[in-house]
């Protein structure tokens, strides 16, 4: 092969190289592009029996970080004082009117912090919480157990990350 022919396949090779880098690129532009369009994408896996997903993998949407939520009501008095059940119902509560307000659902709950006081209350917790999650696919979770949260008489706090449509 001479010097001309060298040359030439060099140049040709590296032109191929960058069409098909270029390609490439709007590809993924393409495929970023129908992805934020078309609304997140979120995948659950490695579902444990307890009702919950190990990991959650999300792509695109607008992530809506949800503060704890206690059992107050809308004037920021305690619902169900020294009752579980009832404060779990409240906190729930409270996260759907803060997903509304962001327009999100449960549906759109891609992950759940619980604090508890007690954990004898674990199964109390579960029941509820299913009336409001996707049990199909449920959300990544981690409980803690506290001494006590910022008032005395709450029993549990709940946040929660959401993933909703652009």
């Amino acid at each position: 092969m001479n010097r001309i022919t060298a040359r030439r396949t060099v140049v040709i090779t590296l032109l191929l190289g960058c069409i098909g880098f270029s390609e490439g690129l709007i590809q993924k532009q393409k495929e970023k592009k129908s992805m934020t369009q078309s609304g997140p994408q979120v995948r659950f896996m490695n579902r444990a029996a307890a009702g919950y997903s190990h990991v959650v993998e999300v792509r695109g949407g607008r992530t809506l970080y949800i503060a704890g939520q206690v059992a107050a009501d809308k004037d920021g008095k305690l619902v169900g004082a020294g009752d579980f059940r009832a404060q779990v119902k409240q906190v729930f509560e409270n996260l759907k009117m803060r997903l509304e307000e962001a327009g999100a659902t449960f549906k759109d709950v891609v992950k759940l912090n619980y604090y508890l006081v007690d954990a004898s209350d674990m199964q109390a917790l579960r029941d509820i919480r299913n009336g409001y999650i996707n049990v199909d696919n449920p959300p990544a979770s981690t409980l803690v157990v506290v001494r006590r949260l910022a008032r005395e008489e709450y029993l549990l706090e709940i946040e929660a990350v959401a993933v909703a449509s652009e």
